[in-house]
């Protein structure tokens, strides 16, 4: 099952706001042991981010939204997904319920809003101020501002994935190899490849500027067992040719 993220908001696109969601979604993965497949920007246009999360539902994949699912005018994403399911929005009941209990005698229509959902969702918990977020088809709406966000998707990685957390062979493991560049490695990296087709390697070099040391992060990716065997013949490799190395956190 692969995870997917959804970043939606002009204030991103243009630059008025810094995504933290994204290194925060890869995260709270790590920590469980699952990994990110990949990431899409969107803006408020409500006719892309219908396109948009019409090509996210028919993935397949679970995917957490981050913002646009308040009840301004510049807020389309509930509307959105709607369009893009084909069905109507609906007050959802335990969204009335949890604004009702937030607001009391000050609720308003307008306030109401916040609880129209696409027929067929579920809430999502808001432990900020009971703001519930929604769900449809894997798909796991939740607000734009991290103090909100973050521990709902926690709470859905926990209540609704606890079955995958650390299910997957997986790990990941580098090394920074010091004064060499990736040239000079590259038929290295190419019989590692070759030996290990079920695992992948990856290499990150560093730009080095005037007066300072080359470096390059080189490591694996895949089943724990094969990733130390391939890390061992990298490492004495690097030895047999003089390049020193040192481990990486």
């Amino acid at each position: 099952m692969a995870f997917g993220a959804l970043i939606i908001g002009d204030e991103i696109l243009s630059g008025r706001r810094n995504d933290k969601h994204l290194t925060k979604l890869i995260e709270l993965l790590g920590v469980r042991g699952l990994k990110l497949a990949w990431a899409r920007y969107a803006g408020d246009d409500r006719i892309r981010l219908t396109e948009t999360l019409r090509q996210t539902f028919a993935s397949g994949d679970v995917v957490f939204s981050f913002g646009g699912i308040g009840a301004t005018p510049d807020d389309h994403t509930r509307q959105a997904a709607a369009a893009a399911l084909g069905v109507e929005s609906v007050l959802h009941p335990e969204a009335e319920a949890e604004i009702r209990a937030r607001f009391g005698a000050e609720t308003t229509p307008e306030r109401l809003q916040m609880g129209v959902f696409p027929l067929g969702s579920r809430i999502i918990p808001n432990p900020y101020n009971r703001i519930p977020g929604f769900a449809i088809h894997d798909h796991w709406f939740v607000p734009g501002f991290p103090q909100m966000a973050w521990p709902m998707v926690e709470w859905v990685l926990d209540t609704h994935y606890a079955h995958l957390h650390h299910a997957e062979d997986y790990v990941e493991q580098s090394i920074t190899v010091w004064d060499a560049y990736e040239g000079q490695l590259i038929d290295l990296m190419r019989q590692v490849t070759e030996e290990f087709p079920d695992a992948t390697l990856f290499s990150l070099p560093t730009l080095a500027a005037a007066g300072q040391r080359r470096s390059l992060e080189l490591g694996m990716k895949g089943p724990a067992a094969r990733v130390a065997e391939a890390m061992a013949r990298i490492k004495a490799e690097l030895q047999r040719r003089g390049y020193p190395w040192e481990a990486r956190d």
